[in-house]
């Protein structure tokens, strides 16, 4: 996969005009929602473990208060806030996490995904070379972290092109309105629909994404 670098931090996928074309061509919906929806494009940004780490901190609560505790945590530790280093969250205090708004599950699961990193239990490096599958597997074995969060991590951060998120509520409401007219869609039919997409269904669910708030869809 090629990819192109912005502003020295930000990178975005090499395969995206050609995704584009293919999915015009394919399927009507799309034919429709890429034009309409302008330039956007995903964006990677910052390392692994410190995208895995935000997406803990955000479980189930708000944008704004997942950022507000974010801050916190991170000013906690040395460093670049946007590159935390897993000896670093391995080094706090239980009671110092607790402190900056996390609860004991999330000091829990961070702890852990720091010692997955640490201890090379998740293959970082080899990850550019295995299938989604497997790291998906690997992902899982991190307390805290489920399918839903292991294919956003694909698709935002290693950007990889081809992944349904079938478990996505967003995802399945937006085929609904795309493609059933707004009537209740059952996985079955989800995934029929994301394999004519394929090999790009990555890009085609960030349009069916943004078919549901303009807005570009970040991680």
């Amino acid at each position: 996969m090629t990819a192109s670098r912005l502003n020295g931090c930000e990178v975005t996928p090499g395969y995206w005009d050609d995704a584009c074309k293919h999915l015009s061509r394919r399927d009507r919906v799309m034919r429709k929602l890429i034009p309409r929806l302008g330039e956007g494009r995903l964006e990677s940004r910052g390392d692994a473990f410190t995208t895995l780490a935000r997406s803990i901190v955000g479980q189930q609560i708000s944008v704004k208060a997942a950022q507000s505790v974010w801050s916190n945590f991170a000013a906690l530790a040395p460093g670049d806030p946007m590159r935390i280093h897993p000896s670093a969250v391995l080094a706090l205090d239980a009671a110092e996490m607790r402190a900056a708004g996390l609860s004991a599950r999330k000091v829990e699961y961070l702890a852990d995904l720091a010692a997955h990193f640490e201890s090379g239990a998740v293959h970082v490096p080899q990850w550019q070379e295995m299938d989604d599958e497997a790291i998906i597997e690997e992902l899982v074995a991190i307390r805290g972290i489920g399918r839903w969060t292991a294919e956003m991590f694909l698709i935002f951060h290693l950007m990889r092109p081809n992944v349904l998120p079938l478990d996505d509520l967003g995802l399945i409401k937006g085929i609904s309105v795309n493609y059933f007219s707004g009537e209740p869609v059952s996985r079955a039919e989800a995934r029929e629909v994301g394999d004519a997409w394929a090999p790009f269904r990555s890009v085609a669910t960030w349009y069916i994404w943004r078919s549901l708030d303009p807005l570009p869809v970040d991680y």
